[in-house]
């Protein structure tokens, strides 16, 4: 058998090449905007970043992650490094869970090649939610520490730096291995969980308001259908998220359907048939998972989910619960390498078996056909954020139209959540914008009290914005219609930068805030 480092090595190589492969023009000059997925040049340090502001503690402690290594490095190639180190760190992960007494280096690079490559991966990724993807790529070293009794803490750092979110899945994973393992395993796993949740649950205890969420969510958010085997069929084939916008091209196709969902079917089985000493906790993690997943498919799943998220807004993690199945993509991958060492009859095969996840779902190459592409920030935005910086004057800062995703025709009409909360904060002045999130028909109300605040006011046909504690005004959107009415409602206001890309604009004397 190969040496395990060796083994590490060709696998984070391969990881290293297929993630190349995934994002394509995404690694070119600029930044991948898309979705949840929002980097910013020079980021800085706010209330926003370490959840003390805005809604619900999501960015904590990813973003302040982020901002601290673009002290170090420009904050394009830390997103670069962070989306190629999913696959790097995913890819070697399942290589080295995969046991190495029984699996030769071969099945080891087909379990990792599996594990990074396959809808799961392809639809995160393309709904822009890098953090979750972290926890994920650390999920096969977390159940690899939990399972041999050392270096936990280590194993979950990647979804501790990923959130909230990627910590549950990393939860539904870890425990049930550790509960194998005895309840002392079990209790010292859950130990170093809550301690690596601390930045977050701490933020949330101390938000005065609370931590709220909206029921509608539920609905909004739930599993469906991508492929032509229903919702439970998706899931089944590890798809199935809700947003359309983030499906593959070209990924509802009856044969792509059937070979992706026969591949982690064969897989699942494989594995149920393999003999690693963690197979029980990880199959029950990952019947968990699928469970999970489906209970929001139906009416009566929702409305049990539309309840717990009444009780406690924490709940609202399972709202989206397509992500837990994390557990089945791994338990799969494992169980494609295993399958591949018996029936393996040469390097041939081998290599046939790795190609045969990018084979299934070739639309996840170049960016899945360009959509993943990186793109510079307008010069207007930084002279904007010059001007804000250097005023020192009280007063927040409005965005409009009053909308959280953008469509921007310099990111080519890709939609985006608003950059401007991450791209004007400065210290000192906040950054206001909205966090309801549309979805179809369905609105899910916003969770920041201050959104919320201004909310109400922009209903008025002449808002007082300066009253409302708002020094600046940026428009970065909206249609002729709404760029009309902010002329009206700005009338007074000084235009300080301007050009198709944006409009910034002061009002004078504010209340602050």
């Amino acid at each position: 058998m190969p040496r395990t480092p060796r083994a590490g090595l060709v696998a984070a190589l391969l990881g290293l090449v297929l993630g190349c492969l995934a994002l394509g023009p995404g690694l070119g000059p600029g930044f991948v905007l898309l979705h949840d997925m929002v980097f910013v040049p020079d980021p800085e340090f706010s209330a926003w970043t370490f959840g003390l502001a805005g809604g619900a503690a999501r960015v904590v402690p990813s973003d302040a992650l982020v901002t601290a290594l673009a002290q170090v490095l420009p904050a394009e190639l830390v997103q670069k490094a962070i989306l190629l180190g999913i696959f790097v760190l995913g890819c070697s992960g399942a290589a080295a869970l995969a046991p190495a007494e029984t699996l030769g280096l071969g099945p080891r690079l087909v379990a990792g090649a599996f594990y990074v490559w396959n809808p799961y991966v392809a639809e995160r990724l393309l709904i822009g939610q890098w953090a979750l993807l972290l926890g994920y790529a650390g999920l096969p070293w977390a159940v690899r520490a939990v399972w041999r009794g050392r270096r936990r803490a280590l194993a979950v750092l990647p979804a501790a730096a990923g959130g909230f979110a990627a910590m549950t899945v990393t939860a539904l994973t870890a425990l049930p291995v550790a509960l194998t393992r005895g309840r002392r395993a079990a209790a010292v796993t859950a130990g170093v969980l809550v301690a690596l949740s601390l930045p977050w649950l701490v933020v949330t205890a101390l938000r005065p308001e609370g931590l709220a969420a909206d029921p509608v969510g539920v609905e909004a958010f739930a599993a469906r259908a991508d492929t032509p085997f229903g919702a439970v069929g998706s899931l089944l084939s590890l798809g199935g998220i809700w947003n359309a916008n983030a499906v593959p091209p070209g990924y509802g196709t009856w044969a792509g359907a059937l070979a992706r969902i026969l591949l982690v079917v064969v897989g699942w089985t494989a594995f149920l048939r393999s003999e690693p000493p963690f197979r029980r906790g990880l199959a029950a993690a990952a019947v968990a998972g699928v469970l999970v997943a489906c209970v929001g498919v139906s009416e009566p799943g929702r409305e049990a989910y539309r309840q717990v998220v009444g009780w406690w807004g924490g709940f609202a993690v399972f709202r989206d619960a397509q992500q837990f199945v994390a557990p089945l993509a791994l338990a799969a991958a494992l169980g494609l390498g295993a399958l591949t060492q018996r029936v393996a009859g040469g390097r041939a095969w081998v290599a046939a078996m790795a190609v045969v996840p990018v084979a299934v779902l070739p639309t996840m190459a170049w960016g899945a056909l360009g959509t993943l592409e990186a793109v510079p920030y307008p010069r207007s935005w930084s002279a904007a954020r010059a001007v804000i910086e250097a005023d020192p004057a009280p007063g927040d800062v409005l965005v409009l139209p009053f909308e959280a995703y953008r469509r921007f025709p310099w990111n080519a009409g890709r939609p985006v959540l608003d950059p401007a909360q991450r791209f004007f904060a400065v210290p000192g002045r906040r950054v206001v914008s909205n966090d309801a999130v549309r979805v179809g028909d369905l609105v899910v109300e916003n969770e920041d009290p201050r959104a919320a605040e201004l909310e109400r006011v922009l209903e008025g046909s002449s808002p007082d914005l300066a009253g409302a504690g708002i020094r600046y005004v940026i428009v970065d959107a909206g249609t002729v219609e709404e760029r009309a009415r902010f002329d009206v409602w700005l009338r007074r206001a000084h235009v300080l930068v301007q050009d198709r890309d944006l409009r910034l604009y002061r009002l004078d004397e504010p209340t602050g805030r």
